[in-house]
């Protein structure tokens, strides 16, 4: 009954809304780049794209995080294929009936091609729906009659008619909404199924199927105002319910054909105008979409995301967009000779299934039999051996993921090491019947070992120079600017008249004291780091000096940045840029400093970059071990930044357990330090969490001022979580979305899960901070720890 009202309401505000006549223009930017529904929920005009400009239907002031468009949900693309377009366009609806894309006298583009009818008027519908009308007020075309890659309410998707109207396609990728790889069909015998774009319509190229195959034809996909989304044959019998909706006030939706390939509902608060929340999809399962990871690449599953990996002997053709598939990194010339057919050897990649798409099948149990055949046929690429048989596979492989349950392997046909097929560069075969002369022989010969001379001497040069720099480094002041080069090399008695012979002191850590200082040369703040537990002479003095390089090269605006370094014999100091604000703990604990909601959203991205970049984008990895508010210092414009990274390379080797209690902080070190398992990223991630939930509910993670059931907060915040009751963990009269409470409370439960597979990478944390991925339903954290 709701749905009705909801389409009678729909159809009054269709006829109220106004009418678009001829002469009418849009530009991309100023206020008159779109037509506005009669509510101004829908607008039909220009959105930015790229480097340039599309014209489509798209939510009107609610923001696209996927696409990054922050006041504009798309939701339909004229002219996909070729939509992106230059500043200077002018969309026209002319006076001979006719709505076009002109960019200079002469160069136009049809946005609807309408051979018979001409345009007397166009309206865009609170529903979504862009409308066409003729001069006797018909309507002659609409954008919910030709679909791209999401459903509307009350619109629906029709049987396929071979027109592509039955059809919806996923955008090539987030800033390319032409057609991509993935559709959603709705077939001609009532099943609603997806497949790769460039697949039939076959079930082994099917990655989800409603198996309605019995619905018959005249069978449409519908989504209704309360997110009821279903199968509809023409006389009225639902044969499917996809959901069963999600009444909700206020509350929009769509369903949409992912770039991912994963179709999904989404919906969207207007009252807590909250990012959209996905409340149903085809699989979550996100290897399954077949093709995800693009040509002779598979995909495996890694956390809740997804890695792509290349064939052996292959690379990505564009490394940045893994979809793009690998190419070889060898030739594959000759294979005629038995001579030749030595270069190439047979790879295994086991546990992966594929698109069998053989050429020649035999049966084997022997799966040296089913190496040989390949590596003897020219035309085979690859080889799928289990289950008794080996079938020669050409290549490109197709649809390639991981699946440990699958006994087959696939055996890929590479170039030998060192041979002229392999992965180093290809040499020129000497035939046997052609000799070298010996004199060429003997002046290649003379000259290579004459260069081989210049070089030992270059080289013993170099280092004599290096070894007499190295003593000097700590002797001769650095004249270079200070901030704008690698870290600077001072003395300690620099350093001692910098700050006032160590008087002003900032803090302790756990490497030692931290003072500030004045470098009077650059009339800059700094803080001095006074070093204990370095080792101060023979390897570990050469190993400080690596690692001042090291960290030195760490540039991020969410680290702090280190300007210089003293190495005096056993006199160890560290110079820092000086953070004016202190450090988290200073803002979170004190009740009259502490961040609203929005500022601590913002200081915890800010510190989720800076760990990225420490784990992911940084030429050495570093794991920072010692995570908490009193490592994260705080600039004069609160923007966070985290310190002593790096630091735990510079302990003595002698000190493991040592370095176990320097780095773990009680109430912040994950689980796997105590019980000596190996140490990765994810003990950061770990830390992260927990830092998290102390930003969220602005307290300390242990507070035994607190009932006992409330002093240990991450334990605290999951029973809240269970219960429902997460207004508990936020006693404050600031007014907070619940939502997005509920939301930072997830992401915080996954980052400290007992087991640490479990645990997200920091991009993937990023990701849900930003509000651009699902965040399932986080298990019990400590349920690992129970079990072992």
């Amino acid at each position: 009954m709701a749905a009705l009202l909801f389409l009678l309401f729909l159809s009054a505000f269709s006829l109220a809304a106004a009418r678009i006549s001829p002469s009418s223009t849009l530009t991309p930017t100023g206020k008159n780049s779109s037509w506005l529904s009669p509510s101004g929920l829908y607008a039909f005009g220009f959105y930015p794209i790229g480097n340039g400009y599309a014209v489509g239907v798209f939510l009107n002031g609610i923001p696209d995080s996927l696409r990054g468009i922050p006041d504009k949900t798309v939701v339909w693309t004229a002219n996909r294929d070729s939509a992106i377009h230059p500043l200077n366009v002018t969309l026209v609806l002319t006076n001979d009936g006719r709505l076009i894309l002109q960019q200079s006298p002469g160069q136009e583009v049809d946005i609807v091609n309408l051979a018979e009818d001409k345009i007397a008027s166009a309206s865009m519908l609170d529903s979504g729906n862009f409308v066409l009308y003729n001069s006797a007020n018909n309507t002659i075309w609409q954008s919910f009659d030709y679909p791209t890659d999401t459903l509307l309410p009350t619109q629906r998707l029709i049987t396929d008619d071979g027109q592509g109207q039955g059809q919806l396609f996923s955008s090539a990728s987030e800033n390319d909404p032409s057609t991509g790889p993935f559709r959603l069909i709705m077939q001609q015998d009532g099943t609603l199924v997806q497949y790769p774009t460039d697949a039939p319509s076959l079930d082994p190229y099917a990655y989800y199927s409603s198996y309605t195959n019995n619905g018959g034809p005249h069978v449409t996909l519908n989504l209704d105002p309360n997110g009821y989304l279903y199968l509809l044959r023409d006389n009225g019998t639902i044969i499917f319910n996809v959901t069963q909706g999600f009444p909700d006030q206020k509350t929009i939706y769509r369903a949409t054909i992912d770039v991912d390939g994963i179709f999904r509902l989404y919906s969207y608060s207007l009252q807590y105008k909250d990012n959209w929340i996905v409340r149903y999809n085809t699989t979550s399962n996100k290897c399954e979409p077949k093709g995800i990871c693009g040509l002779n690449a598979f995909c495996s599953n890694v956390d809740t995301d997804i890695e792509c990996k290349c064939i052996p002997g292959f690379d990505f053709i564009s490394p940045g967009d893994l979809s793009s598939g690998c190419q070889r990194n060898f030739s594959q010339e000759g294979c005629q000779s038995p001579k030749e057919i030595l270069r190439f050897t047979m790879m295994p990649i086991p546990n992966t299934v594929w698109e069998n798409a053989s050429y020649d099948t035999f049966k084997t149990s022997i799966r040296q039999e089913c190496e040989q055949a390949c590596l003897n046929d020219c035309n085979c690429g690859a080889a799928l051996f289990g289950d008794g048989g080996c079938s020669k596979q050409r290549l490109p492989l197709k649809y390639g993921k991981r699946v440990l349950t699958n006994p087959k392997v696939a055996l890929v046909k590479v170039g030998m090491p060192g041979s002229p097929v392999g992965g180093g560069p290809s040499y020129p075969q000497l035939h046997p019947k052609k000799k070298l002369r010996l004199d060429i022989l003997i002046i290649s010969i003379s000259l290579l070992v004459f260069a081989l001379v210049i070089l030992v001497i270059s080289g013993v040069l170099i280092h004599i120079h290096q070894l007499g720099a190295h003593k000097n480094m700590s002797r001769y002041k650095n004249a270079e600017p200070i901030g704008d080069v690698a870290p600077r090399a001072f003395t300690y008695a620099e350093l001692e008249r910098a700050t006032n012979d160590f008087k002003e002191e900032l803090g302790q850590g756990a490497f030692g004291t931290v003072y500030k200082g004045m470098l009077m040369d650059f009339q800059k703040t700094v803080a001095v780091k006074r070093l204990e537990k370095i080792l101060a002479e023979g390897e570990a003095e050469r190993e400080f000096h690596n690692e001042m390089a090291v960290i030195g090269k760490t540039h991020h605006r969410n680290l702090v940045r280190l300007l210089g370094y003293c190495a005096d014999g056993p006199k160890k100091l560290l110079v820092y840029e000086y953070m004016s604000s202190g450090s988290l703990a200073d803002v979170l604990y004190a009740k009259e400093n502490q961040p609203n909601w929005d500022e601590g959203i913002k200081i915890a991205c800010d510190i989720a970059r800076g760990i990225l970049y420490l784990h992911e984008e940084c030429e050495t990895q570093i794991i920072h071990c010692d995570i908490k508010p009193q490592n994260i210092l705080m600039d004069e414009h609160r923007c966070a930044k985290i310190s002593d990274f790096g630091l735990a390379k510079l302990l003595k080797h002698d000190q493991t357990k040592t370095f176990t209690a320097i780095r773990g902080t009680k109430g912040y070190v994950a689980p796997e330090w105590h019980k000596k398992l190996p140490v990765t990223v994810k003990a950061d991630v770990y830390s992260y969490g927990i830092v998290l939930l102390e930003i969220i509910c602005r307290r300390k993670n242990i507070d035994w001022s607190f009932p006992e059931d409330q002093a240990i907060l991450e334990e605290y915040a999951y029973d809240c979580f269970e219960a429902q009751e997460l207004h508990k963990l936020f006693a404050d009269d600031e007014l907070v979305n619940m939502r997005q409470l509920e939301r930072m409370i997830k992401i915080a439960i996954w980052c400290i899960q007992g087991e640490p597979s479990l645990r997200p990478t920091m991009k993937k944390v990023l990701l849900m901070l930003e509000g651009t991925v699902d965040i399932p339903i986080p298990p019990n954290p400590t349920s690992f720890l129970s079990s072992t």
